[in-house]
C-alpha cells in the first residue's frame, strides 16, 4: 500500500512540473519560503531523479537566497542548500558563484550571520566542502577572502553582545582553517597565508580584544595545534608529517614574535599582556578543554527522515577533509589527542623557548625599571611553568649574597635550588616592600619556587625560616589566603601550617593586639586590621574538619581572645576598646560559622559566654556603640548555633549554657538593672532559646529554665526587699488592715530608677516560659504555676503603687508588648494547680497574694465559681492570722450576703470578752472588727440590731480600757497595735452612720460626736507624726468620721429631725461643728504651707481629701469668726477689714495648690463669701464721680493679684494653641491644677461680681476691660471647652428630648469622686462662660465684634449651637415671675437691665432730659446724669459720652448743633 501511494505521488508531481513556478512566486512570506525549503530538503532524499532535472529552477531558487537571514527561514535554507550541492552535481552551472552565490555569502559572514550565526556558521564547513575545484579557483584567493570575512564577523555588534554568537564565528574559523590546511598540505603558498595572513592576524587581534580572550577560542587553538600534533606524529607518510611539522614550527615562530612584541615595551598594554598570560596558560594544558564541553550529540541532520538501513552507508565529512557523496555534519575531531597526559614535543620545547624568553624580558624591566606590570606578568608564567630552568635564567649571574647569612640548612638548598636562592634573593625584597598594596601575585611566585623543593621537608624547613625574621604579617596573611584556596598550594604548606614556628608566632601575635595600647591604633587602623584577619583565617578556615593550625595554638589564642573581652565587661569605659572587640567579634564569629565540623574548644565556651554578657547589657554599662553590639550579637549565636547542632550532644555537658544561666539568675537576683537593661536581657535572652529550641530537644530548655528558677527562699527574699508604699493604698481603701509598722519611719517616696530584683527576675523566668509554651514544651516541678504566680505578684506591687514612677509603668507597658500577662500565657500552659498555689500562699502570707485573687475574679480571669471551693469552710479561717485575714478581706466584695453572714457570724462572739491585751491583736478585737468592717463596706449588712449591738460593745471598750482610745493624746507613745484597732473604730463608726437606718440614743450620739472630736484634736496634735503611715491613716479615717458627720448633719430634713435627740441639731452646730472647723482649717494652712507641690494621689497627701472635704462643710458664720493669724499684703488697695482680707490672703493662693482637694475646698469656703464683699466697695462708690475718663474699680485685690499669676501660667500651657483648637488637659497633672485654679478663680470673681450692685458693676466691668482680662479668659475658654458639650451618657436617651449638655447640667466639684475627672476642666469651661454670657453680656459682645474673622465664626457658631437657647430659657422664665419688660443692654441680667429701664423712665418725669448722645438719662457705665450744657444750644450730655464724642470724631463740636463746644 505504502509503496503504491508513493509511486501516486511520483506521478502526480511529476505531472504537474508546471505548477512548481505558481509556487516559487508565493514564497514572500517567511513561512511558506521555510516549507519550500523543507521540501526541497525532502525531494533531494526522497525524489533525487526528479531534482536533477528540475535543476535549472531548484538551483537558483535554493542557492540565491543563501543571504536570507530571516530567523524562521535560516535553518531550513541551509539544510536545502547542503542537499541541493549533494544531489544536484551540476547545480552551479545554473547559477553565477563568483556573482551571485559568493558575494552574497560573503555579506552574511562578513556581518556575522546576521544575529544566526549559532544557525548558520556550523553549516559552512560542510558547504566550502562540497565546492568543486572549477568555481573556487583561483583557490588561495578565495579561502584568503572567505576566512578573512569569518574573522570580520567578530567586530559586528551582534557578535560581541552574544557569547554563542562568538562562540559560533570562531568554531567555525578554526574548523575552516583546519580544513582547508588539511585539503592544501605541502602548498607553501596556501600554508603561508592561512598561518601569516589568517591565524597569528586573528590570534593578535583577540590578544588586544579582551572581550574575546574570556571566549573559547585559545582552547579552539590549542585544539587546532594539538591536532596537527597529533597527525604528525601517528602520520606514515613522512612528507605529511614534515609539512605538518614545517607548520607547527612556523606558526611557533610567528607566535613567539607578537608574544614578545607585547612584552617587550616598559609601558605594555594591560589587557595584551593578559592575552599572552592566558594564551600560553592554555596552550601548557596537554588536553583542550573543548571536549568537556562539547555536546554529546553535535551532528546537525534529521535523523528521523534516515532509514536504518541507510546509515550504514553514512559517510562524514570532516575537518580533515573525509568527503564523500552523502552528508552529516559533526563537530566532533575525528582524531583523539596524546592520551599520556604529557605536551608533545612539537609543542613542549618551542612553548618553553617562548616561556624562557619572556620571562628574560620581564624580569630585565623589573630589574631596571620595576615595572610592576612584567612582575605580575612574571608570576602569571611561573605559576603555570614553574622549572628550575626557568627560575635560573631568572637568577642570572647574581651572587647569593643573602642567601650566604641564612643557616647552613637553608643555604645548601638554595644552591642545590634555583627556585630557592630566587626566592630569597629576589621575592623577599619584593614581598617586604611597603608601598604595593596588592602582592597575591607575588605570593604566587612564592608557591612556584616552593614547588621546585624536592620535599615537604624542604619546603617547611624555607617557610619556618622565613616565618622567623623575613616575612611580614601580611604576607603570612596572604600566603596562608592562597593555601586555602587551593588544595594543590594547600598541600605543599601543610606541614609549616601545622608546625610550631607559625604556631607560637599566631599566639604571640594574639597577645600583642589584645593588650597593645588602644591609643595607638588609631592611627594604623588597616596594619592591625590585617594581623586580626590572619588571626580570623586561621582560626575559622578548616580542611578535612581539621583546623590550619595545631589545636593546642587554636585553643590558646581562643584563651587570649577571651581575657581581653573579659577585660572589657569588666571595665567601665569601654569606648577606646571598640575597635578591639569589633575585632574580636570578626575573629569569633568566623571561627564559629566555620567549625561545622570540629569539636569546640573548652575556652571557646568561656569566650562564648563573655561574648554574650556583652550583648546581653545594656550600652550605658558596656559604652559599646550600636554596630557593635549587632557584631557581637551575631557572634554568640553563630556559636550557640554551632552548639546545639552538633551530632553527640555534646551540648548537655556545655560550661556555656550552665554558666550562662548562673550569670542570668545573678543579673536579675543581685544586679541593679533598669527599664532598659531589662529590655536588653530579655532581648539578648529570647535569642538565645529560640536558639536553643533548634536542637529539638526540649530536655535542653527544662534543664535552662531550671537552672536560671530561684528556690523558694530566694524568691522570698525577692518579695520582702520590694519596697512596701504598695501598702498605701490598700491601707487607705480599708481592703487590707495593718496593726504593725512595716515601713520605715522617716518615710519618703523612693526616688529610684532600677527595677526592684522580684520584678526582674519575674518578668525574665516568664519571657522562658513563653518562649517554651510556644513549642508546647512541658515543664516539671509546677514550674510554670510558680513562675506566673510570681509574675502575678510583682504586677499587683506595681498595680497597687500610687502615683507610680515612669520606669514602672514602662516596665508594665514592655511586659504587655512582649505578651507576658497572665492571659496569655493559661492559654498556652496548663494552669490548673495555680489557684490552689495562690490561695495558699495567701492565707499563709496575706498581703499582695491576697489582692491577686481579688484582682483575678475582679478582672473575669477567673470565676467565682472556681473561688468557692477554696472557701467553703468558713471555720477553717480561724483562729485569725494575717493571711486569713487578709484573704477573707480581698474575698469580700465577692462573697454573698449568705457567706458574709457567716463570716459575720464567726466574729460577733469573738468581740465579746476580750482582755485589754487581746483587743488590738489579729485574733482579737483588732482583726474580727476588720473582717466586720470589710463586710458592712460592700453594704450587705442591714442588720440594725446587729450593728448597734457592735457600737455597743465598742462603748464598753471604753468604758472598760479608756486608755486604748486615742483621744487628745501624743501618738509618739502609741503602739502600732493600738493605732490599728482604733482606727477599724473609727472606720466602722463612720459605716455605722452610712447603712445603719434604725435611730440611735442619745448617748450614743454622744459617744461617736465627742470621740470623732477627740480624734480629731488627736489628729491636729500629731501633724509631725504624719509622715509615718499608720499615723497617716489614723488621721484620714478621723477626717472621714468628721466628714461623714457633717454630711449627715447637712442632710438632714424636717422628716428626720424627728428622729433624732431634741438638743443634737444645736449641739452639732453650736459646738462640735465649730470644734471640727476650729482644728481643720488651721491644720489646713500648716499642711499646704509645708508642702507646696504634693500631688493629691500621693499617700503622704493623703489626709488631704478627707479633711478638704470636710471643710467644704463650713458656714459662713465660722468663716467669718475663724481664729486664723492675721496675713495682710502691704500696699494692697482694698476696703475690706482686716479679718476679711486675711481670710483671702490666706485662702485665695491656695488656689494655686498643687493638689485639687484643696484647689475645690478652698474654692468652696471663698464662694460663701463673695456675696459679702461688695458691701465694703459700695460705701466709697462716691469718689468714683464725673471724671473726664470712665471710672474703675478693681474687684478683690488678692483674687486680682492671684489671676496675674494664674494668667501667666496658661499662657505657657495654652498660649501657642489658636483659638478654637481643644486642648485636652490631662488629669491630676500640674497644667490641670493651673488650668482648674484659674477657672475657679473666675467663677469667684464672677460671683462676687453678681453680687455687686448696678453701679458697682460698671466699675468693675471697666476695670475688667482695661486689663483685658475678660478676654484673656474668653480666648482660653475656647480652648478649653469640648466642640461637643454633650454628656456622654446623654447619647442612649430619648431623641425627643433635649441633650444634657455642660450647659444646661450644674458642676459638681467632686473631691472624692475621680471617675469623671476627664471632665471637669470642660465642664467648668462652659460653666464659666455661661456665667459670663448672663452676667457680663455687653463686655462680651464687645469682644466678639472685635475678634477677627475665624474666631468671631467659631465663637457664633458655638454660642448660637449650646448657649443661647439654655441662656433664653432661664432669663424668659424669670421675667414670667416678674411685671418688668425686656431689654439687654447693660452688664447684668435681664432682668437687672428692666430695672434700669424703668429708673430711666422714672428720671425722665421728673424733668430731667436725655443725653442727645446715648439717648439715656443714666449712663450705662457710670449710672451719672447729663451735666455738661452746650453754651449755644443748652442741651445737656454726659461727660463720658462728651468724651467719647470727642476722642472718636476728633471735632469739639457739640453733637447736636455743631457749634464750638466750650
Amino acid at each position: 500500500m505504502k509503496a503504491s501511494a508513493t509511486k501516486e505521488d511520483l506521478c502526480l508531481l511529476q505531472s504537474k512540473k508546471e505548477k512548481v513556478e505558481l509556487i516559487l512566486s508565493a514564497f514572500t512570506f517567511a513561512l511558506i519560503r521555510s516549507a519550500y525549503f523543507e521540501l526541497v530538503s525532502a525531494l533531494c532524499q526522497r525524489i533525487p531523479q526528479l531534482m536533477k532535472e528540475e535543476a535549472s529552477k531548484v538551483s537558483p531558487s535554493v542557492l540565491l537566497s543563501i543571504d536570507d537571514s530571516d530567523p524562521i527561514v535560516c535553518p531550513a535554507l541551509w539544510e536545502a542548500v547542503l542537499y541541493t550541492l549533494t544531489t544536484i552535481e551540476d547545480c552551479w552551472l545554473h547559477v553565477n558563484a563568483k556573482k551571485s552565490v559568493f558575494p552574497k555569502l560573503s555579506t552574511v559572514i562578513r556581518e556575522g550571520g546576521r544575529g544566526l550565526a549559532t544557525v548558520i556558521y556550523p553549516y559552512l564547513l560542510p558547504f566550502i566542502s562540497k565546492l568543486p575545484q572549477s568555481i573556487t579557483n583561483p583557490k588561495l584567493d578565495f579561502f584568503k577572502n572567505f576566512l578573512t570575512s569569518l574573522v570580520a564577523g567578530l567586530s559586528t555588534e551582534r557578535t560581541k553582545t552574544s557569547s554563542s554568537e562568538s562562540l559560533a564565528v570562531i568554531s567555525a574559523f578554526f574548523e575552516c582553517l583546519r580544513f582547508i590546511m588539511q585539503q592544501n598540505l605541502g602548498e607553501e603558498e596556501t600554508e603561508q597565508m592561512l598561518i601569516n595572513d589568517q591565524l597569528i592576524p586573528f590570534i593578535d587581534a583577540v590578544l588586544k580584544d579582551p572581550g574575546l580572550q574570556h571566549g573559547q577560542l585559545f582552547n579552539h587553538l590549542a585544539e587546532t595545534l594539538s591536532s596537527w600534533e597529533a597527525k604528525a606524529d601517528t602520520e606514515k607518510d613522512e612528507k605529511t608529517a614534515h609539512n605538518l611539522e614545517n607548520v607547527l614550527i612556523h606558526f611557533w615562530e610567528r607566535l613567539s614574535e607578537i608574544c614578545v612584541a607585547k612584552i617587550n615595551e616598559p609601558e605594555a598594554d594591560v589587557e595584551s599582556v593578559l592575552g599572552v598570560s592566558n594564551l600560553l596558560q592554555v596552550l601548557q594544558k596537554p588536553n583542550s578543554s573543548l571536549k568537556s564541553n562539547k555536546k554529546k550529540n553535535g551532528k546537525v541532520r534529521f535523523a528521523d527522515e534516515i532509514p536504518e538501513s541507510n546509515k550504514e552507508n553514512e559517510k562524514c565529512v570532516s575537518s580533515e577533509g573525509e568527503n564523500t557523496e552523502g552528508w552529516e555534519l559533526t563537530t566532533e575531531p575525528s582524531l583523539t589527542h596524546n592520551c599520556s597526559g604529557l605536551l608533545s614535543p612539537l609543542r613542549k620545547k618551542p612553548l618553553e623557548d617562548l616561556v624562557c624568553k619572556l620571562a628574560d624580558i620581564s624580569i630585565n624591566y623589573v630589574n631596571e625599571q620595576k615595572s610592576e606590570q612584567h612582575l605580575r606578568f612574571l608570576s602569571t608564567l611561573l605559576d603555570s611553568f614553574s622549572s628550575s630552568r626557568v627560575f635560573k635564567m631568572l637568577l642570572g649571574d647574581e651572587k647569593q649574597s643573602i642567601v650566604q647569612a641564612k643557616p647552613l640548612e637553608i643555604a645548601k638548598l638554595a644552591q642545590k635550588n634555583p627556585a630557592v636562592q630566587f626566592l630569597y634573593q629576589k621575592l623577599i625584597g619584593w614581598l617586604n616592600e611597603d608601598q604595593r598594596k596588592d602582592f597575591g601575585f607575588l605570593v604566587d611566585i612564592l608557591y612556584s619556587a616552593l614547588r621546585c623543593c624536592d620535599n615537604d621537608m624542604e619546603r617547611k624547613k624555607v617557610l619556618d625560616d622565613l616565618t622567623k625574621v623575613d616575612l611580614k604579617w601580611n604576607s603570612l596573611l596572604k600566603i596562608i589566603e592562597k593555601a586555602c584556596s587551593s588544595s594543590d598550594k594547600h598541600a605543599l604548606v601543610t606541614p609549616w601550617l601545622k608546625g610550631d614556628i607559625l604556631g607560637e608566632k599566631l599566639v604571640n601575635l594574639a597577645d600583642c593586639l589584645c593588650n597593645e595600647d588602644l591609643e595607638s591604633r588609631v592611627s594604623s587602623e588597616p596594619y592591625f586590621s590585617e594581623r586580626w584577619t590572619l588571626l580570623s583565617l586561621v582560626l575559622s578556615q578548616h580542611v578535612k574538619n581539621d583546623y590550619l593550625i595545631g589545636d593546642v595554638y587554636v585553643e590558646r589564642i581562643i584563651v587570649k581572645l577571651h581575657e581581653t573581652l573579659f577585660k572589657t565587661k569588666e571595665s567601665s569605659e569601654a569606648e577606646n576598646s571598640d575597635s578591639s572587640v569589633s575585632f574580636i567579634c570578626d575573629v569569633a564569629y568566623n571561627y564559629f560559622s566555620s567549625a561545622k565540623g570540629c569539636l569546640l574548644m573548652p575556652s571557646s565556651e568561656d569566650l562564648l559566654l563573655t561574648l554574650f554578657q556583652l550583648c546581653a547589657q545594656s550600652k550605658e554599662k558596656t559604652h559599646l556603640p550600636d554596630f557593635l553590639i549587632c557584631k557581637l550579637k551575631n557572634t554568640w549565636l553563630s556559636g550557640v548555633n554551632l552548639l546545639v547542632h552538633q551530632t553527640d550532644s555534646s551540648y548537655k555537658e556545655s560550661t556555656f549554657l550552665h554558666l550562662s544561666a548562673v550569670w542570668l539568675k545573678n543579673q536579675v537576683q543581685a544586679s541593679s538593672l533598669d527599664i532598659n537593661s531589662l529590655q536588653v536581657l530579655l532581648s539578648a535572652v529570647d535569642d538565645l532559646l529560640n536558639t536553643l529550641l533548634e536542637s529539638e530537644d526540649s530536655y535542653l530548655m527544662r534543664v535552662y529554665i531550671g537552672s536560671v528558677m530561684p528556690n523558694d527562699s530566694e524568691w522570698e527574699k525577692m518579695r520582702q526587699s520590694l519596697p512596701m508604699q504598695w501598702l498605701h493604698r490598700p491601707l487607705l481603701e480599708g481592703r487590707l488592715s495593718l496593726n504593725y509598722e512595716c515601713f520605715k519611719t522617716d518615710f519618703k517616696e523612693q526616688d529610684i530608677k532600677t527595677l526592684p530584683s522580684h520584678l526582674c527576675t519575674s518578668a525574665l523566668l516568664s519571657k522562658m516560659v513563653l518562649i517554651a509554651l510556644r513549642k508546647e514544651i512541658v515543664l516539671e516541678n509546677n514550674e510554670l504555676e510558680k513562675i506566673i504566680a510570681e509574675l502575678l505578684y510583682s504586677l499587683q506591687w506595681c498595680e497597687e503603687l500610687d502615683n507610680p514612677p515612669i520606669f514602672l509603668t514602662g516596665f508594665c507597658e514592655m511586659l504587655q508588648k512582649m505578651n507576658i500577662t497572665y492571659d496569655h500565657l493559661r492559654v498556652l500552659g496548663n494552669t490548673s494547680g495555680l489557684l490552689q498555689q495562690l490561695f495558699n500562699r495567701s492565707r499563709e502570707h496575706g498581703t499582695l497574694w491576697s489582692l491577686i485573687i481579688a484582682k483575678l475574679i475582679l478582672s473575669r480571669s477567673i470565676s467565682s465559681d472556681e473561688v468557692k471551693p477554696h472557701y467553703k469552710r468558713k471555720e477553717s479561717f480561724f483562729p485569725l492570722t494575717e493571711g486569713n485575714l487578709h484573704t477573707i478581706q480581698s474575698l469580700c466584695p465577692f462573697l454573698s450576703k449568705e457567706e458574709k453572714k457567716e463570716f459575720s457570724a464567726q466574729c460577733i462572739p469573738a468581740l465579746l470578752g476580750w482582755t485589754k491585751k487581746d483587743l488590738w491583736s489579729t485574733n482579737g478585737g483588732f482583726g474580727h472588727l476588720a473582717i466586720f468592717n470589710s463586710c458592712l463596706q460592700t453594704k450587705s449588712i442591714d442588720d440594725g440590731e446587729l450593728l448597734h449591738g457592735i457600737l455597743k460593745i465598742i462603748i464598753s471598750w471604753k468604758k472598760e480600757h479608756e486608755d486604748i482610745f486615742l483621744f487628745s493624746c501624743n501618738l509618739s507613745e502609741a503602739s502600732p497595735e493600738v493605732l490599728g484597732v482604733n482606727i477599724e473604730i473609727i472606720r466602722f463608726l463612720s459605716l455605722f452612720l452610712k447603712y445603719c437606718s434604725s435611730p440611735l440614743a442619745e448617748s450614743e450620739w454622744d459617744f461617736i460626736m465627742c470621740s470623732m472630736l477627740a480624734w480629731l484634736e488627736t489628729t491636729s496634735e500629731n501633724q509631725a507624726l504624719y509622715s509615718i503611715p499608720l499615723v497617716q491613716l489614723f488621721a484620714c479615717v478621723s477626717c472621714d468620721l468628721a466628714c461623714d458627720l457633717s454630711a449627715f448633719f447637712d442632710s438632714t430634713t424636717l422628716d428626720t429631725v424627728g428622729n433624732l435627740p431634741v438638743n443634737l441639731i444645736s449641739e452639732w452646730k453650736e459646738f462640735f461643728s465649730q470644734g471640727i472647723h476650729s482644728l481643720l482649717l488651721p491644720i489646713l494652712v500648716t499642711v499646704t504651707g509645708e508642702n507646696k507641690d504634693v500631688s493629691e494621689t500621693s499617700f503622704q497627701n493623703a489626709m488631704l481629701k478627707p479633711m478638704c472635704e470636710t471643710l467644704t462643710y463650713i458656714s459662713k458664720e465660722q468663716l467669718l469668726s475663724h481664729k486664723l493669724p492675721a496675713r495682710l499684703v502691704a500696699d494692697q488697695k482694698t476696703n475690706l477689714p482686716e479679718y476679711l482680707q486675711t481670710l483671702l490672703n490666706t485662702l485665695a493662693p491656695l488656689l494655686l495648690f498643687r493638689a485639687r482637694p484643696v484647689q475645690i475646698a478652698v474654692y468652696h469656703m471663698l464662694y460663701k463669701l463673695m456675696p459679702e464683699l461688695p458691701q465694703y466697695d459700695q460705701d466709697n462708690l462716691k469718689t468714683y464721680g464725673d471724671e473726664e475718663e470712665e471710672p474703675a474699680l478693681s474687684p478683690p485685690a488678692t483674687l486680682m493679684s492671684l489671676l496675674s499669676t494664674q494668667e501667666d501660667l496658661l499662657e505657657n500651657v495654652l498660649g501657642c494653641v489658636p483659638v478654637g483648637q481643644i486642648v485636652t488637659i490631662k488629669p491630676l497633672s500640674e497644667d490641670f491644677c493651673y488650668v482648674l485654679g484659674y477657672l475657679l478663680t473666675w467663677k469667684l470673681i464672677l460671683t462676687f461680681f453678681k453680687a455687686a450692685s448696678s453701679q458697682l458693676r460698671a466699675l468693675y466691668s471697666m476695670y475688667l476691660r482695661k486689663t483685658k482680662s475678660l478676654n484673656k479668659l474668653l480666648y482660653h475658654l475656647f480652648r478649653l471647652m469640648p466642640e461637643n458639650p454633650t454628656y456622654a451618657e446623654t447619647a442612649i436617651e430619648v431623641p425627643n428630648k433635649d441633650p444634657k449638655t455642660f450647659f444646661t447640667e450644674e458642676l459638681q466639684l467632686s473631691i472624692r469622686e475621680t471617675a469623671t475627672l476627664p471632665y471637669h476642666i470642660p465642664h467648668l469651661a462652659c460653666s464659666v462662660y455661661h456665667m459670663t454670657l448672663k452676667d457680663l453680656p455687653a463686655m462680651v459682645r464687645l469682644w466678639w465684634n472685635s475678634s477677627e474673622k475665624r474666631v468671631f465664626n467659631i465663637v457664633d457658631r458655638f454660642t448660637s449651637k449650646y448657649v443661647s437657647s439654655v441662656l433664653s430659657f432661664q432669663e424668659i422664665s424669670s421675667v414670667q415671675t416678674s411685671t418688668q419688660l425686656f431689654n439687654g443692654m447693660t452688664n447684668g441680667s435681664i432682668m437687672e437691665g428692666l430695672a434700669l429701664w424703668k429708673n430711666n423712665v422714672d428720671k425722665r418725669f421728673e424733668g430731667v432730659e436725655d443725653c442727645m448722645i446715648c439717648f439715656s438719662v443714666i449712663h450705662g457705665f457710670n449710672y451719672s446724669l447729663p451735666k455738661k450744657a452746650c453754651r449755644t444750644c443748652k442741651k445737656k450730655f454726659h461727660s463720658a459720652c462728651l468724651y467719647k464724642w470727642f476722642t472718636s470724631s476728633n471735632k469739639s463740636t457739640c453733637p447736636l448743633c455743631r457749634e464750638t463746644f466750650f
